[in-house]
């Protein structure tokens, strides 16, 4: 692998999108301000800056930014509080924690979820609307007509209209309580279901959509220990769930695959990752899923669990098998992935250093390019258009 470079992309709050941004392929990051991690302890920043949000250009080799605006969002659950409309107009994020107003040494549960035209120049926040408690992952169907929230402290998934670039809230679903810890919902491309991960009570379970009728439709499935972070592959044929496994602990942890063509959808293959496997995302043809683990990463120093890098690892998927193909060490405390159009880079953020490594993926072999793309926070999500 090439030894890391440093290429530090700055990131104004007044920079205007360039002309060029119609011919951009986007990712959306949200940057969270308000925790660092203290050897170990995850702490809440006095009177910390404001979080935001930052468009990179994919199609640009290296990816650079087009632009940030500040808006609420939370590294707490997995790397998918961000989500963008398939023509590339909006992007919705969320914010499950806020600094506590009762205590600024603490943080409590937020129900934000910040509704930002991408289109505008420099990108704006069109409206501020309300989740539920906790609001964490978010979807927006390939139609581009329904978004859903998993709502983390509630145990309901919040529905949202879109019509153009007006949001409107359209009410909620109960899937369980609040020990549920609903953590992300994904959507498959035909817009007819939903899945949605349980990390308190390790389920995923199945929703159905009819217009903006969302149920639950009472089929859960057990993939393993605290299921957070998922994706759905293009061809809507299977998903693959990624676990956080047990608190504390050095022990590995495990990606699942779930058939959707099955009636109904089951889980049928496992396999090994480093700890913690936080993030997930598949890759644009379907082949692949890169997975990123925190591998110790967050740990104190003086923990026999402490690495001082995560781990990125290429899973394929097989039918009904998944192999790991490839693995590279990536920063401290990472969280998202995201792959642009041809499949070809991948990024992973990282919330200790404050950026994005950028990777090769060659369909066989991935090489770590020593690009590091800065942002201004630290990266807790990242998403490209689900077209």
């Amino acid at each position: 692998m090439h030894a890391p470079r440093s290429l530090a992309l700055s990131v104004a709050l007044a920079l205007a999108v360039p002309a060029s941004l119609a011919h951009a392929q986007l990712a959306v990051t949200a940057n969270d301000n308000k925790v660092v991690n203290v050897n170990g302890r995850v702490q809440v920043v006095p009177n910390p800056p404001p979080d935001t949000v930052t468009i990179l250009d994919l199609k640009a080799s290296p990816p650079k930014s087009l632009g940030t605006v500040q808006a609420p969002v939370s590294v707490v659950g997995p790397p998918s509080s961000v989500a963008i409309a398939p023509d590339e107009s909006l992007a919705l994020v969320t914010q499950s924690m806020q600094v506590n107003p009762a205590d600024p040494t603490k943080q409590a549960p937020s129900n934000r979820l910040t509704v930002i035209d991408l289109k505008a120049s420099p990108p704006a926040v069109l409206a501020t609307l309300e989740a539920g408690k906790g609001a964490s992952g978010v979807s927006i169907n390939r139609q581009g007509t329904l978004a859903l929230v998993a709502n983390r402290h509630e145990g309901t998934v919040s529905v949202f209209t879109i019509q153009g670039k007006t949001v409107t809230p359209a009410g909620k679903v109960a899937v369980a309580d609040e020990k549920a810890l609903m953590a992300h919902v994904a959507i498959t491309p035909d817009g007819k279901s939903a899945l949605v991960s349980r990390a308190g009570d390790n389920r995923v379970s199945l929703l159905s959509i009819d217009g903006t009728k969302v149920e639950y439709t009472k089929h859960d499935m057990h993939p393993g220990i605290r299921p957070a972070a998922l994706d759905i592959a293009p061809n809507g044929t299977y998903a693959v769930v990624a676990h956080l496994g047990g608190p504390g602990g050095g022990d590995v942890d495990t990606v699942s695959l779930i058939d959707l063509r099955a009636r109904p959808p089951r889980v049928v293959d496992h396999i090994a990752v480093a700890p913690t496997a936080e993030g997930i995302k598949i890759s644009p043809d379907g082949s692949v899923a890169a997975v990123v683990s925190h591998n110790g990463s967050t740990k104190a120093k003086e923990s026999p669990f402490y690495n001082a890098n995560g781990k990125l690892a290429i899973v394929r998927v097989s039918g009904a098998t998944l192999t790991k193909v490839a693995e590279a060490p990536i920063g401290a405390w990472s969280q998202g992935a995201a792959f642009s159009a041809d499949g070809r880079t991948i990024l992973v953020g990282n919330m200790i250093p404050k950026d994005y490594w950028v990777f090769e993926w060659t369909g066989t072999t991935l090489r770590d390019t020593g690009v590091r793309i800065s942002v201004p926070g630290g990266p807790a999500a990242i998403r490209t258009a689900e077209k």
